[in-house]
């Protein structure tokens, strides 16, 4: 049976004779583990340079085989009684516990969900269901700029259940102001949610400072921390969130899995509903395989976060650098310090991102305008107009995100690569430009 690699693609034929689907599964992990931990050069005729990471990440072959077992070995339903079940149940609370050791946390204090946008939507309208219920109130902040998953929750809150909401500004970085914030909570207000670090422009708030101030106003706080895990502390002491969301995918786990980290003591009503699952705040069967993935891959990025977030700068900086001595018209966006050490932005005047995407992924290079969420959008980015930037820069955006594969070659080829197009689509006329399908 052979298996034919391209880049990070393994292909098994489809004339496969007798082997198990484990033996497969093992198969590919043999083959991608070499590549992804020793970036080994690519065997592909074409360019292929990812640089999407914010998007989502590959899954470490680490990962992988950690989770393979729990797909045809260890398979019962961890509610189940029998010692298939208590398997299970024993794989999931191995996971939690190595989730809380990350987190500083307590293990009953971690919630398994399937991804970041379950864990904000559980937070914020769970805590503000449970608030309102015990007549605390219904006031809730946030910001601008924060993910759908927060924005559009709270949005849902206000128009159809009546809660009343401040969405604080933020300055040209993308920060919220302390002191805007502390003037914005008042009595009633019960649950405020403001992002560690920005998916669009990675500037990272000063989480700690304004959970303080929550507090001292009696408000809960919440934090989608999607972006940041694998890059930033999570530890949620130091922090002093109440509430805080994780995604497997974004820091080499899998894809359909996250987290919600509830302090103790912390009320929060479910949004589904049925069995007792995950303390009754989040019912349906656990999937036990992908729950595995999760702490797996969360336990290696902090086991390796310093050497990470070094080569993370390392090639950032190094392309930040080059883009903006080499493109006259690109702009950083977001905080030139104070951003996620894999993250970098830009604007460019007179190009329109749908063709910048469009024509950097025909030279091999992957990218994105802003938030895979919004991938298609003809809409100027909400963040940048956020920020002040006209609706026409605002369209003119480029997202760059690095990871563990990335080296000074990929970089100096994307640079030069993004010369050469913005410099052929700045002679064109906007209307003019290809736009992405």
């Amino acid at each position: 049976m052979p298996i034919h690699r391209c880049g990070d693609v393994v292909a098994v034929s489809a004339v496969a004779t007798n082997l198990t689907v484990v033996t497969i599964l093992r198969l590919v992990v043999m083959q991608s583990t070499k590549r992804f931990l020793f970036h080994q050069e690519r065997d592909c005729t074409m360019t292929n340079i990812y640089l999407d990471h914010s998007a989502t990440t590959p899954v470490d072959p680490r990962v992988l085989q950690a989770m393979i077992p729990y797909f045809t070995e260890v398979y019962g339903n961890a509610s189940s009684a029998h010692y298939f079940g208590r398997n299970a149940e024993n794989a999931i609370e191995e996971a939690r516990e190595t989730i809380a050791a990350v987190l500083q946390c307590k293990p009953k204090e971690i919630i398994f969900t399937s991804g970041g946008s379950e864990s904000d939507n559980l937070a914020i309208r769970g805590a503000a269901w449970a608030a309102h219920t015990k007549g605390k109130g219904t006031h809730l902040i946030t910001s601008p700029i924060e993910h759908g998953a927060v924005g559009k929750t709270i949005d849902q809150l206000a128009a159809q259940q009546g809660f009343e909401r401040t969405i604080l500004p933020v300055d040209q970085y993308g920060f919220v102001n302390p002191d805007d914030f502390r003037a914005a909570c008042k009595p009633g207000t019960t649950v405020a949610s403001i992002m560690y670090a920005n998916n669009e422009i990675g500037t990272i708030q000063p989480i700690k400072e304004l959970a303080s101030i929550a507090h001292e106003n009696g408000v809960l706080f919440h934090t989608d921390a999607v972006q940041a895990a694998g890059q930033l502390s999570l530890d949620v002491n130091e922090l002093g969130v109440d509430l805080l969301s994780l995604s497997g995918h974004k820091f080499y786990g899998p894809k359909g899995v996250g987290a919600l980290y509830i302090r103790d003591g912390v009320e929060v009503t479910p949004a589904q509903t049925g069995g007792s699952h995950e303390r009754g705040l989040r019912a349906g069967t656990q999937n036990t395989p992908l729950i595995v993935g999760l702490a797996e891959a969360l336990r290696l990025a902090y086991e390796e976060l310093e050497t990470r977030t070094a080569h993370y700068k390392t090639v950032r900086d190094q392309l930040i650098g080059s883009i903006i001595a080499n493109i006259p018209n690109a702009h950083l966006t977001g905080h030139g310090s104070k951003r996620l050490p894999a993250h970098a932005s830009f604007v460019f005047e007179n190009i329109q991102s749908g063709a910048l995407i469009h024509l950097l992924d025909d030279e091999g290079i992957a990218a994105s305008a802003a938030s895979a969420c919004k991938t298609g959008s003809p809409e100027p980015s909400s963040v940048l107009l956020a920020l002040g930037y006209s609706r026409e820069l605002a369209a003119c955006t480029l997202r760059l995100t690095v990871g563990v594969q990335t080296k000074p070659q990929d970089i100096d080829y994307t640079v030069k690569t993004l010369a050469t197009v913005v410099k052929s689509l700045i002679q064109q006329p906007a209307s003019a430009q290809p736009v992405l399908a």
